[in-house]
This record gives structure tokens, C-alpha cells and sequence, in this order.
């Protein structure tokens, strides 16, 4: 696990984008074409925030619903630069490996590599307590709100992206340190437009 000076402090996200839900609906596509340019972490903050991130700081509720508010969904940050765990409650990236994981990430489809950003989400079933029976179901679901969230964050700000469940899984799960009960689910390739 990452420590300290490798971790990054974002900062606020920017709620103010005039963009309306029906207009961000409007524009929400999936993009399988990618630009270099990096995402400068005050967008990553905001896409974070969307996906997954605290919007009732009293109660410790998230932007996404969650069965039996479990919360079970970890949102993992790829980029050159390594891999980020997103803690949401402190608005923070703790690295996780100094590797580049986007070919990992990818897979099978090379397009995927050339985003600047993905966001691999991961179910902990470990949240979910006496109903493990039906972790594996509930996982699935919660990483759907999830990736709408992020897909909807996305068309707001004009950026493209692409929710997938192509990828390298075995080489995610030792390097994003994943646990047997954690269920790599699906990522999301963000960046601009090529």
C-alpha cells in the first residue's frame, strides 16, 4: 500500500457545471477513442466525487445508492503515473503500485490503453455481511450505479469514456492488491476526445 508523499490530496470537486441531468443524458455515449491528454486532478476530483464520493457529510452517504447502503464499491485510479485507491471520505488517491497499468487494464482491446485515466471498479463483499449468499448479484448492481454516475460525470464535463469488462484480471488483482473477496468488476476509460 501506498504512503504518505505518494498519495495525493485532491482537491474539491466542482459541483458547479450548469450542465442539466436531461442534457447529460442527452450527450452520454460510449467513446472507444482517445486522446493523450492528461485529466488534471481537479477533473479527476469531480468524476470521483460523481461516482462514488460523499454528498451527505453527516450520515457518510454516497453520490451512488447501495444495497443495504454496504458502500461496497472501491474505485481504483489507473493512469502512467500508477495506481490509486480513491478514499472518499478524504477525497484522496493512495497509491497502490508505481506501474502503469493500462495495458492491464485494456486486455484484449488496445484502444482501452490509450485513455489517460480508467477507473476499475472492485465490489468488497466483505460489506456485504449476513447477505454474502448474494454478494456476487448485489456487486454487480452497485458497480452499475457506480459507472452510470461516472459515464453521466463524464458528458457534463465533455469528456468521452466507456464502461468495459474486458481485462487483464489477473495481473489487476495482484497489482491493485485484491483480496479473495473482492470482485474486479468492470473499468471505465476516461479522456478527451482524439
Amino acid at each position: 500500500m501506498g504512503g504518505g508523499a505518494q498519495d495525493i490530496q485532491l482537491p474539491q470537486p466542482d459541483k458547479s457545471n450548469p450542465t442539466t441531468l436531461f442534457r447529460a443524458l442527452e450527450k452520454r455515449h460510449s467513446s472507444r477513442s482517445f486522446s493523450p491528454t492528461e485529466l488534471s486532478d481537479a477533473q479527476l476530483s469531480t468524476i470521483l466525487w460523481a461516482a462514488c464520493g460523499i454528498n451527505r457529510p453527516e450520515s457518510g452517504h454516497i453520490t451512488a445508492p447501495s444495497a443495504i447502503n454496504a458502500q461496497d464499491i472501491l474505485v481504483y485510479v489507473v493512469r502512467k503515473d500508477g495506481a490509486y485507491l480513491y478514499l472518499p471520505e478524504d477525497n484522496k488517491l493512495q497509491r497502490v503500485s508505481d506501474k502503469d497499468l493500462r495495458k492491464a487494464v485494456a486486455g484484449q482491446q488496445e484502444f482501452a490503453a490509450d485513455a489517460p485515466v480508467s477507473l476499475v471498479l472492485v465490489s468488497n463483499h466483505a460489506k456485504f455481511g449476513d447477505l454474502a449468499h448474494a454478494a456476487s448479484r448485489l456487486g454487480l448492481i452497485d458497480s452499475g450505479y457506480v459507472s452510470m454516475n461516472i459515464a453521466l460525470a463524464c458528458a457534463a464535463m465533455g469528456l468521452e469514456n466507456v464502461p468495459r469488462v474486458t481485462m487483464d484480471g489477473e495481473t489487476l488483482r495482484k497489482e491493485l492488491g485484491l483480496t479473495d473477496g473482492m470482485d474486479l468488476i468492470l473499468n471505465q476509460p476516461i479522456g478527451y476526445a482524439k
